[in-house]
């Protein structure tokens, strides 16, 4: 046997690369003229039966060395060919519809002005977030995230502020509930730098501390000192502001909140320690929230909720979709279904145009193929 030259075996691939494409081609339209075929005689698109039968068949001719990875690909090829038949023949999917009318609808500037809820109290986070997303906001402080949304459905205000993610202590899971529940969109988003302190009153030493008030993900974020200081104990607030509030009313000089800088000044206190969470690179992400999808110029960002089939192979082939598209996902989350033991929804944010051909093409296949595609919103986020 005559050893080949490393140039003859690229060409050799080259060939055979080519008669993939040509193949695939064929392929996909003959699966097409199926599609039209099935849609004359009024029958479904997909046929398991026979989609089961052609993957044993394949897996089967590709012997045991092979048969995995051959099994995947038609797979894949498979999935694609029953989309392209949804597809083929149909009007814009109500998604696409809705973000279509949207882009046309939104004004071309994001608006500098506004009545804007925010969850806690005067020197709470979200309010930073609120003041770096707005330039002059009419802020309304609501108790919980629940209220946030209330007071956006009830027309109290414009837009509200939440936080969706942390990068040490991650998704802020209410608030995806909330998102899917109340049927508010997503038009903006901002990253926050946290820094947390020790706030006292006035004259408080640190061996005097008893008590620490803070919200569970900042005690989750200092969760070191606190257990260097096992001695105190620690509860749970609704927010650091509103921590650093209830320790500036108290009568007690043995408690401490963990809070922000800012909230020292406002709330009479002082800060005791700073820089106090285990790691010093802490954002936080907050979303700015309306009743309505608005897509402002510039939007590079959109996030999705999406229900799978509980089958070996579903997200694969539908990460396979992302890949086809050249389409970045900066975020992807497992998410459980409520009310549906074991089964569960992904959180996919995707970094794309919403101009771009391939988005509108994915938004299409995405509407069509799948049981559930919660459309939280597109927008742009400020660093």
């Amino acid at each position: 046997m005559i050893e080949m030259t490393i140039e003859e075996l690229r060409a050799e691939i080259d060939r055979i690369d080519s008669d993939i494409i040509r193949l695939y081609g064929e392929r996909l339209e003959t699966a097409s003229q199926i599609g039209r075929y099935k849609k004359e005689h009024h029958l479904p698109v997909s046929d398991p039966a026979r989609e089961r039968d052609v993957l044993n068949k394949v897996g089967e001719e590709a012997g045991e060395k092979n048969e995995n990875g051959v099994r995947a690909l038609f797979g894949f090829l498979m999935a694609q060919s029953r989309t392209n038949q949804l597809l083929e023949g149909r009007e814009m999917s109500e998604l696409g519809q809705l973000i279509r009318k949207s882009l046309k609808e939104t004004p071309e500037l994001f608006p500098e002005k506004a009545t804007v809820a925010c969850q806690g109290v005067e020197g709470a986070y979200s309010q930073q977030a609120c003041e770096k997303i707005f330039r002059s906001p009419s802020i309304m402080y609501c108790k919980t995230f629940e209220n946030v949304f209330s007071a956006i459905e009830k027309g109290l205000c414009d837009y509200g502020i939440l936080p969706i993610e942390n990068s040490l202590a991650g998704s802020v899971n209410s608030v995806y509930d909330q998102l899917i529940s109340r049927k508010c969109y997503i038009v903006r988003s901002a990253r926050v730098k946290i820094d947390h302190t020790l706030l006292v009153k006035p004259g408080t030493k640190l061996e005097d501390i008893r008590e620490v008030w803070s919200h569970e993900q900042a005690i989750q974020q200092c969760s070191r000192l606190l257990t260097e200081n096992k001695q105190w104990r620690v509860n749970i607030s609704t927010n650091t502001a509103a921590a650093a509030q209830m320790v500036a009313e108290s009568d007690r000089k043995d408690v401490a909140a963990i809070s922000s800088a800012h909230c020292a000044p406002l709330y009479g206190l002082e800060i005791l320690k700073t820089d106090i969470q285990n790691n010093s690179n802490n954002h936080t992400r907050f979303i700015c929230i309306s009743r309505k999808p608005e897509i402002y110029p510039g939007a590079d960002h959109t996030s999705l909720m999406l229900a799978l089939p509980n089958k070996p192979g579903a997200l694969y082939q539908l990460l396979g979709r992302f890949y086809a598209e050249g389409i970045n996902l900066s975020k992807l989350e497992s998410r459980p279904v409520p009310g549906r033991d074991f089964e569960f929804m992904f959180c996919f944010d995707i970094d794309a145009s919403v101009y771009s051909p391939a988005f509108a093409r994915l938004i299409e296949e995405l509407d069509v193929t799948l049981e559930k595609c919660a459309y939280l919103g597109s927008y742009s986020e400020l660093a």
